[in-house]
């Protein structure tokens, strides 16, 4: 099989795979693994190489936190949360729509976004069917901040532990970097959206005395748990604080932490198994490998190569058509794809322009 051939071929399979994603007329994990299987078939890679392609160490932080997200959301703490976050707004709608959205982006910056807001979004409904108002406008606060708080550190979305398993950043990294501008966002955003919905959200004082008369403790089904649970997570994110300054993976300090977890609380392995979102897990595999044979038959190259061309290898116009692209092609793109094809291609930018320093190029693709 000749190069072009292999070129068009791994083009032809990845834009197919990516057009599956985006149309949503299947499973986007059935497409993946279905583009890697293709990729492996058809010889564009082997299956040894296959295998190195998948990136573990975001799979395992992926897998450990979620184990400890899945234990620890039994013990009725994320309610809890919001429930004490309503009754410190006074019940009022616009400050329970910035309180909810606090809570929501610290939990993000922490833990998995996307379980933040399944969390969230049943005590939201709760709450707002209680002041009979309309739940969207805190619905949107609440998903915006998700993707904001998530943001702010390595653990909080799928794309920054894909970008810092890939470099040399960690969780210290993300925050000096990244937490003041999220700060910043954060509070635009949450005043902008108060001042849109303002005629969405009113109440009677009725209505706010019936908030304020809710027992968020009611919410604890456990506090043995809670507490066990609670101190795993404390001792997980302060090895996150450390992993770079002891020279730890990321990934081995989530696995160390939910071991630990499921040790002390005697916790049913199997259930525990089973609050890990396994097709996410099988998508990040299929498109590591779908990029893989990008990367195998020299696309990523000849595109490294051109885009280096387009700037003149010029370090700044490099970082901003990564962050053009980067924002433009999000709006259409899930971002984890995406990302995934985005730090081959910028390692060989860096290899092919004799860039030693990819930091700024790394930040322009967050």
């Amino acid at each position: 099989m000749n190069g072009n051939y292999q070129a068009i071929l791994a083009i032809a399979v990845f834009l197919i795979t990516y057009a599956v994603i985006v149309s949503e007329r299947f499973h986007r994990t059935v497409a993946a693994l279905i583009g890697a299987v293709v990729v492996v078939l058809t010889g564009l890679t082997t299956w040894e190489n296959a295998i190195h392609a998948i990136d573990f160490n975001t799979i395992a932080l992926l897998i450990g936190m979620m184990i400890i997200v899945g234990v620890t959301r039994k013990t009725g703490i994320f309610e809890y949360m919001a429930i004490k976050a309503a009754k410190m707004a006074g019940g009022e709608p616009l400050r329970i729509l910035a309180s909810l959205s606090l809570i929501t982006a610290i939990l993000s910056a922490l833990l998995d976004n996307v379980t933040t807001v399944l969390l969230i979004v049943p005590v939201t409904f709760a709450i707002t069917n209680q002041l009979k108002i309309n739940p969207l406008p805190i619905l949107i606060a609440e998903i915006i901040a998700s993707n904001i708080g998530g943001t702010a550190t390595l653990i909080g979305d799928p794309p920054n532990i894909m970008i810092g398993s890939a470099t040399d950043l960690g969780f210290m990294d993300f925050v000096l970097t990244l937490t003041p501008v999220v700060v910043v966002i954060y509070i635009i955003t949450i005043f902008w959206l108060q001042f849109i919905y303002q005629g969405q959200l009113s109440t009677t004082k009725a209505r706010q005395a019936e908030i304020m008369q809710l027992n968020e403790r009611d919410q604890i089904k456990d506090p043995i748990l809670l507490r066990k649970c609670l101190s795993v997570l404390a001792l997980t994110i302060l090895g996150f604080v450390l992993h770079q300054y002891v020279h730890l993976e990321s990934s081995l300090i989530a696995l160390a932490g939910a071991s630990l977890l499921l040790l002390i609380t005697e916790e049913d392995v199997e259930h525990a198994l089973q609050t890990v979102e396994w097709p996410v897990i099988f998508f990040f595999a299929g498109l590591f490998v779908v990029v893989g044979g990008l990367e195998e038959v020299g696309v990523i190259e000849a595109v490294a190569q051109w885009a280096l061309e387009a700037t003149d290898g010029n370090l700044l116009t490099t970082g901003l058509l990564i962050l053009w692209l980067s924002a433009v092609a999000s709006a259409f793109v899930d971002n984890i794809p995406f990302v995934a094809t985005m730090i081959p291609l910028i390692y060989d930018m860096g290899r092919l322009g004799g860039i030693t320093d990819l930091n700024l190029l790394w930040w322009s693709l967050y």
